[in-house]
């Protein structure tokens, strides 16, 4: 769904926990880090936001935001959303911003959700340009995959139709990213990965003397004879 069109800008203190997915704007969205670690991704290049850093994401990137699992309080931000084509040299990169804001961003965590004055918002928006000659492109980045997670929710759902896009998904990468992050990391394809993950699955439950014809049903395969087909390929006892 798109966003209705940006009037005015509008500075926000959010917090940030697991990713919600990877999603786009259509006007421009600066970042400070503020409390904590957050993880940054946009399109595939990223930053660990802390304190004092800045980012502008440009309208149309896809990005995404999640916390570190380590973070022990809760990780904020300032992200002012502002349809600002000044902007545009800045777009996609971070830096440090000058030390003297944080006590301008101070005063704006002071004031809880109470609205903040334009000219304030203002004072914030002409702050960036302190920086430029510091900023820097966003450096690829790289989400880690939790491996060990993708592998427990395929586990459980073999009976599905899965693809490549229902497994990347799950890590929120694209299936392309994820196809090659699958070989890098595990050197297999998607779908190789998951009919290891199949048979691996079959195997146990044949040991444990349940029926061909109910295994197949409970680890995806179209039929009792698909099974035992892709057990010989494996040389497993069907």
């Amino acid at each position: 769904m798109a966003d209705m069109p940006l009037e005015h800008p509008t500075l926000s203190l959010r917090r940030y926990g697991a990713s919600p997915g990877s999603h786009a704007h259509g006007h421009y969205q600066v970042l400070w880090g503020w409390d904590g670690a957050l993880e940054l991704d946009v399109e595939g290049r990223g930053a660990r936001m802390t304190a004092g850093l800045v980012a502008v994401i440009p309208p149309g990137a896809r990005h995404d935001f999640w916390a570190a699992r380590h973070e022990r309080a809760p990780v904020r931000c300032f992200v002012l959303d502002i349809a600002e084509s000044a902007l545009e040299p800045l777009a996609g990169r971070v830096w440090s911003t000058d030390p003297g804001l944080a006590h301008l961003l101070r005063y704006f965590d002071s004031r809880g959700t109470e609205p903040l004055p334009a000219a304030a918002i203002e004072l914030l928006s002409a702050s960036l340009w302190a920086g430029r000659e510091a900023a820097s492109a966003l450096p690829r980045a790289r989400r880690p995959i939790d491996w060990p997670r993708l592998q427990a929710w395929v586990d459980a759902h073999l009976d599905a139709s899965l693809d490549v896009a229902a497994l990347a998904a799950q890590v929120h990468l694209s299936p392309s990213q994820f196809a090659a992050r699958c070989v890098a990391e595990r050197g297999l394809p998607p779908l190789a990965w998951l009919r290891a993950r199949r048979l691996v699955a079959a195997r146990r439950l044949r040991e444990r003397g349940v029926p061909v014809a109910e295994v197949a049903q409970r680890c995806g395969y179209r039929s009792p004879s698909a099974l035992t087909a892709a057990m010989r390929r494996a040389g497993l006892r069907p």
